[in-house]
């Protein structure tokens, strides 16, 4: 069958590319609200071609453009030297999530050919040195901390991106087809891939190292690690839908690195506060909880909101998606870090029921302690009160001429008058130790040994 004849106003996703293309992502530290960005959303800015109308309806929960630039090349520097490319064009754009997790992206573009040892150099130095790049002689982060106004200057993350789009004779040689060329194609990815840091081994089984998570379709081609992805054959709207979701997956990884960080600093709160003033463990327990509603805040709309297919569900994207966020390993980090949060719940209303019933306890004890005292001066005061109401009758039996202390002429008035409650208070104490010898025995363990307890049956009845 002849292949199919498409339109004039059909757009493909695969393209040739003469240029090649590197976009680096960096996550950065710290918080970078986008609510007073005035430069619109991303979909409006770039071209996503048919991914567009996804994007859109997902606008409130896609990074927001805080700062946006195209430079002069000259203007910025790499440390160690250009590394033998010659840079067309550069882009400076920073985009913050809702929750404020910024990403730094720097869009390069390159002039004539670009050897794949010359990448790799490249790569690595804008990789491991990344705080060395200079924008005007002045380190990167300086410069855009200062226009972005921040009461903070901006500082690197530790989590590093890089998409390698080829164009030109890097291209060819990446889509050749041609068996004889697999070992020549496995070592040009690897070098990239691995930013020159892990040597080729043509002697492999396979004709050359295979790189990790290759798809190569003759026409387009997608090999990535957890740092570099090289994406050959695409159309820039792809390349643009792509590099979205690998911002959406490093600024998800970088939120999962700050919660895990975050509850470990509240265990450690936890278990550090040396206080008994129940005011102070409720001042920490409220901290601790509001510390833990941000972090699940943080896991809901900072990671599962970009980890899933939801945002462009197109198989271009899906796919990419997928491979990436198995290689950064980010389900399983999301799954952990969501039970250490839920742990860290536990704990913390473990400590608040705790606390509430030491607080019952304490005010019991206060209760019973008042009565306690009421019961006692009411005993105490009673035989005064008796024994005053008796010297204050003008009666016979009190003669005026005496002194009332005058037990000889008064004893049998103050036997009467104590008698009575002394015989109570003895007939209380005895009482209570009754009550208290009887508690005993019921909590003494008993001397006949323990009933077996059965075993529990399984539900097959084996």
């Amino acid at each position: 069958m002849p292949p199919t004849t498409s339109s004039s106003t059909t757009v493909l996703d695969t393209a040739t590319r003469e240029q090649t293309r590197i976009l680096l992502l960096f996550s950065l530290s710290g918080r970078v609200r986008p609510g007073s960005s005035t430069l619109g959303a991303l979909v409006d800015r770039f071209d996503f071609g048919r991914f567009a109308p996804h994007l859109k309806t997902s606008h409130p929960v896609l990074p927001v453009p805080v700062l946006a630039d195209r430079l002069p090349s000259e203007r910025l520097r790499l440390p160690h030297g250009d590394h033998g490319l010659t840079l067309a064009s550069v882009g400076i754009l920073v985009v913050a999530s809702p929750r404020g997790d910024a990403t730094l992206v720097v869009d390069c573009g390159f002039a004539g050919e670009t050897a794949a040892d010359d990448v790799a150099g490249w790569l690595a130095a804008t990789c491991f040195d990344r705080e060395g790049i200079e924008l005007d002689d002045r380190p990167l982060l300086d410069v855009l901390s200062e226009r972005l106004t921040l009461p903070e200057p901006l500082t690197f993350g530790q989590n590093v991106h890089q998409l390698v789009f080829p164009g030109g004779r890097l291209r060819q040689q990446l889509l050749d087809g041609d068996a004889a060329h697999e070992t020549r194609r496995n070592t040009l990815l690897n070098a990239i891939v691995y930013r020159g840091r892990m040597p080729g081994n043509p002697a492999a089984p396979s004709g050359g190292d295979t790189p990790p998570n290759l798809r190569n379709h003759g026409m387009t081609l997608s090999a990535h690690g957890r740092g570099v992805s090289v994406q050959a054959g695409w159309a820039p709207h792809v390349e643009n839908g792509l590099a979205l979701v690998a911002i959406g997956m490093i600024s998800a990884l970088s939120v999962l690195q700050r919660t895990r960080l975050a509850a470990f600093e509240m265990m450690k709160a936890n278990e550090q506060a040396m206080t008994d003033s129940p005011y102070e463990i409720r001042s920490l327990i409220s901290r601790l909880s509001a510390g833990v509603n941000e972090l699940q805040l943080d896991l809901a709309f900072g990671v599962e909101a970009y980890v899933d297919s939801l945002l462009i569900p197109e198989m271009l994207m899906e796919g990419f998606q997928t491979s990436l966020g198995d290689a950064l390993g980010i389900r399983d980090c999301l799954e952990n870090s969501a039970r250490m949060v839920e742990r860290l719940t536990s704990v913390i209303n473990a400590r608040s029921a705790a606390l509430d019933a030491e607080l019952a306890e304490r005010d019991d004890r206060r209760d019973r302690t008042v009565s306690g005292l009421v019961a006692a001066a009411t005993l105490i005061a009673l035989p005064p009160t008796l024994l005053l109401a008796f010297f204050g009758v003008n009666g016979t039996d009190v003669d005026d001429k005496r002194s009332i202390l005058d037990l000889g002429a008064y004893g049998t008035a103050y036997a009467l008058a104590w008698l009575p409650f002394v015989i109570l208070v003895v007939i209380g104490y005895l009482l209570l130790r009754r009550v208290n010898t009887r508690s005993g025995s019921l909590l003494s363990p008993s001397d006949d040994p323990p009933a077996p307890v059965p075993a529990p049956r399984s539900p097959s009845g084996s």
